[in-house]
């Protein structure tokens, strides 16, 4: 009977044994696949939102680009609108403006007469031409009357033999309705910020405009096409529902997000490819509105591969155990746990590299010099980036949580606030400029209020991107003043001939009558004094034709120093009865400037005059010297602590014969005839002055750039 029970008990010991074996395995099996299937779709999402600050970042540096062009344009408007209408007058600002434009896609640009149907078209480096409109162009036009001045409307993308073209326009004020437009080359202008986007390995961008039209694809034979057409024609046997959905119903209408669709082809390879997606929208313009979406997108097999690789390895180690049935208990637990860490230890590093990825685009932002934050439904900020907490004396954790006031003077506070609710009303990007007055400077800055939204779409929070746009301010408004001196000076030029002439026949009779007329009668002593106030006249008219001949002459170079110490030696005693305290911080070893040492001694002694009339109680008087380092120019600075200059006269303190002295007490040619000098020989002229009105300092200080000799 033993012989029986033996093989009987063997047989069900190692049923048991097997039985205990395969529900382990079983549950081994099962424990794997769900850890599988949670790591696949933890890493799968994480993958997908640093896809999407990828399209996120793409969007706001291609959203930048367009504004600066929408700005290039406004800015070459106001030049020519300063000028009558005249296409040969117009082609030199206009090829200075290529000069700013040409990288960013701009090929041509044209100026459209509406009621002559006439185009006027200037290309880079080439002379203009005309040619008649076609009547269809005209359709796509706005009417002029929807046209503000600052206005800038944006056409819908159009396919040309030569590419995807775009223009933007502007009206041009005119006798007749004109507007100027930006011919945009869309491939030219796309292919910086996406070609070189990558995503995992082989992930690559791709965007549409409002219509579904590809306007860049790697695949070449996509762009222009309608991305919905091209992928039925192309790829019959694909399924193409999710990518449809996600671009009608989310795309084209302006969302973010992330999704998963199946797409025909992949950087060469076809056939049904399974990819992630994540899109967000790019505003192009707001006069219509204009929205495209820029997608990042990457086959699933860029997260996958790592994880199927380890399960493969796990259904082999499990494989063997079935022939190990006395030992496949501890066994499949013992591997089991060792290939659930080494998963573990691969999603990590994974998500190791995602994490160090997402710290690189999180560095770009904090070593952006420009002010970046978000705030919430309250106006508190909820983040900010290093540039901005510094730039107003503190760190972003000492304004997270705290008000907008916290950060901006009331009067802006409140400005941005009303913008910070319409963004969470409307849903929609806003910009606008404001001016915000430091301690010792005003500081105008450039400011979009964009919506972050949920998966929802609801709006959670407003991210502000600012940038300071103080110089381009200044450099209008210098702008503006040389044009308007340059004006002058011809001006000028026309009405000093003018009065020359008389002027001269003036003095040459009564340089006759002095002969004739005895020298101790009334008649005499009559005629000098007109002799003396006409050859003060003549000096006023000498000092306006001096500044119409700036131009004239070849350039000589001094030595600002040496111009500065000469005269010094003829001001010093006047300054010292003055009361006046001189004090000369001159730097050594400049280079030579080009200029006249004559012409730029009388720039100084004009300055020198200004700042003494400026100080009738005494004061100080600074002079300094240095050489900036980016521009290889010598700066000179005249600073007086005196009453300075009230804010409304600074813009017309270069105009001829405006002065705020006294009647009879100056002519108003100084600082006029000083500007030209300095224009002349190729330098610039600054102020900046505050007034005893002002909570600043008061005092006047003058800044001039020389060249120096090469």
């Amino acid at each position: 009977m033993e012989k029986e029970f033996h093989p009987r008990l063997n047989k069900k010991v190692l049923v048991v044994v097997a039985g205990i074996a395969l529900m382990f395995l079983g549950a081994g099996l099962a424990l794997g696949l769900w850890t599988a299937l949670e790591m696949r779709d933890l890493v799968g999402d994480q993958f997908n939102e640093q896809q999407l600050t990828l399209a996120r970042h793409v969007s706001v540096l291609i959203e930048k680009q367009m504004h600066f062009l929408e700005k290039e344009l406004l800015l070459l408007k106001r030049a020519l609108a300063m000028q009558k209408f005249d296409p040969e007058a117009y082609y030199r600002e206009i090829q200075q403006s290529f000069q700013r434009v040409l990288e960013s896609g701009v090929w041509k640009i044209e100026i459209l007469d509406l009621n002559a149907r006439r185009e006027y078209i200037f290309m880079p480096y080439r002379h203009w031409t005309w040619k008649e409109t076609p009547a269809e162009r005209m359709t796509i036009l706005p009417p002029p009357e929807t046209l503000g001045e600052e206005i800038v409307f944006t056409s819908e993308t159009q396919v040309k033999p030569y590419g995807i073209g775009l223009f933007m326009g502007t009206l041009l004020p005119a006798e007749s309705p004109m507007v100027l437009l930006f011919n945009l080359n869309v491939s030219w202008f796309l292919n910086p910020f996406l070609s070189e986007i990558r995503s995992g390995k082989t992930g690559y961008a791709w965007l549409i405009d409002e219509k579904g039209n590809f306007l860049y694809h790697p695949n070449a034979e996509f762009i222009g096409k309608n991305s919905m057409q091209i992928r039925e024609e192309k790829y019959l046997d694909v399924p193409l529902g999710a990518i449809g959905e996600i671009q009608q119903e989310k795309m084209l209408k302006g969302e973010e997000g992330t999704g998963i669709y199946y797409s025909g082809w992949h950087r060469g390879i076809t056939g049904k490819i399974k990819k992630l997606i994540a899109y967000s929208p790019v505003s192009i313009s707001h006069q219509p509105t204009r929205l495209w979406s820029v997608a990042v997108v990457a086959p699933t097999s860029e997260i996958e591969d790592a994880v199927q690789r380890g399960h493969l390895r796990q259904f082999l180690l499990q494989g063997l155990m079935i022939f190990a049935i006395l030992f496949a208990a501890a066994a499949v637990l013992f591997f089991e746990m060792r290939w659930s860490r080494a998963l573990e230890k691969r999603v990590s590093q994974r998500t190791e590299e995602l994490k160090k990825s997402e710290e690189k685009y999180r560095s770009l932002v904090e070593s952006a010099e420009d002010f970046i934050f978000t705030v919430d439904s309250e106006g508190n900020f909820q983040s900010m980036n290093s540039f901005t907490a510094t730039f107003f004396g503190g760190r972003p954790e000492d304004f997270v949580g705290r008000g907008l006031s916290s950060l901006f003077p009331e009067r802006v506070a409140q400005e941005q606030f009303k913008l910070v609710k319409l963004v969470f009303k409307a849903g929609k990007s806003v910009r606008d400029e404001f001016e915000i007055s430091l301690a010792d400077h005003t500081t105008w800055i450039s400011a979009n209020f964009m919506p972050l939204k949920t998966e929802e779409g609801a709006v959670n929070a407003v991210l502000c991107i600012a940038r300071d746009t103080t110089e381009n301010k200044n450099l209008e408004r210098q702008l503006v003043n040389a044009e308007k001196l340059a004006s002058l000076g011809t001006l000028a030029a026309g009405v000093a001939h003018e009065v020359n002439n008389p002027l001269g026949v003036i003095l040459g009779f009564c340089d006759l009558l002095l002969r004739k007329t005895d020298t101790g009668s009334q008649a005499y002593d009559d005629l000098k004094t007109i002799e003396r106030q006409g050859l003060h006249c003549k000096q006023v008219v000498e000092n306006l034709l001096s500044f119409a001949r700036l131009g004239e002459g070849g350039s000589e170079y001094a030595d600002v120093n040496q111009c500065i110490e000469d005269i010094v030696k003829v001001v010093r005693h006047t300054l010292d009865m003055r009361g006046i305290e001189l004090s000369q911080l001159l730097a050594e070893e400049l280079p030579l400037v080009v200029g006249d040492s004559r012409q730029l001694q009388q720039v100084f002694l004009n300055l020198i005059n200004n700042s003494t009339a400026a100080m009738p109680s005494g004061g100080k008087l600074k002079i300094s010297t240095g050489l900036e380092r980016s521009t290889r120019k010598v700066v000179v600075r005249i600073e007086d602590d005196g009453i300075g200059i009230k804010p409304e006269h600074l813009d017309h303190i270069f105009e001829p014969f405006f002065t705020t002295k006294p009647e009879g007490e100056g002519t108003g040619l100084g600082l006029f005839v000083s500007y030209g000098i300095i224009a002349k020989y190729g330098g610039t002229f600054d102020c900046a002055s505050n007034d005893s009105a002002s909570l600043k300092p008061r005092g006047t200080t003058f800044t001039i750039k020389l060249l120096t000799q090469s």
